[in-house]
């Protein structure tokens, strides 16, 4: 079976694990293994970053939560992790209850002035051509992920 790395802010949640074996049974049911960074089970900053490193080259593909956290933009670690996903050559799904363009959901500056950008997407550019896009939640991009791989 094919495994998934299941990236996001949700290892913060207070019920991170619940949400964790909520995710890995809907791998389950769709014929994946999921793989949650809390399986690591680490402590330190440095063990951490390399555990979900080497999480990530086990896995087949990478199934990213990019909902906004702490503010309007996804979750900074999950960045990164797409981003390592996608330079290893993995397939990356990135999972967004609101698939509205950024400039539909913000305007056409923040609040500090600074332009958002227009490219018709709904996450900054650089996450958007790395992954394939789901609008909904993580059961949703599971169902795209077997049925792109079937």
């Amino acid at each position: 079976m094919k495994k998934i790395y299941l990236a996001g802010f949700d290892v913060f949640c207070p019920d991170a694990v619940q949400r964790g074996a909520k995710m890995k049974l809907v791998c389950a049911e769709n014929g994946f293994i999921g793989l949650y960074p809390l399986d690591n089970e680490c402590a330190d900053p440095d063990e951490i970053f390399r555990a979900n490193c080497a999480m990530i080259d086990r896995c087949d593909l990478v199934i990213a939560n990019l909902n906004p956290f702490r503010g309007a933009e996804p979750d900074s670690g999950t960045a990164f992790e797409v981003g390592y996903a996608h330079a290893r050559g993995k397939p990356v799904y990135g999972y967004l209850s609101d698939g509205r363009s950024l400039r539909e959901r913000m305007g056409n500056a923040d609040e500090n002035g600074c332009t958002v950008e227009n490219f018709g997407l709904p996450v900054n550019l650089m996450l958007a051509q790395a992954v394939t896009v789901v609008t909904g939640g993580f059961a949703d991009a599971v169902r795209r992920a077997r049925a792109d791989l079937a």
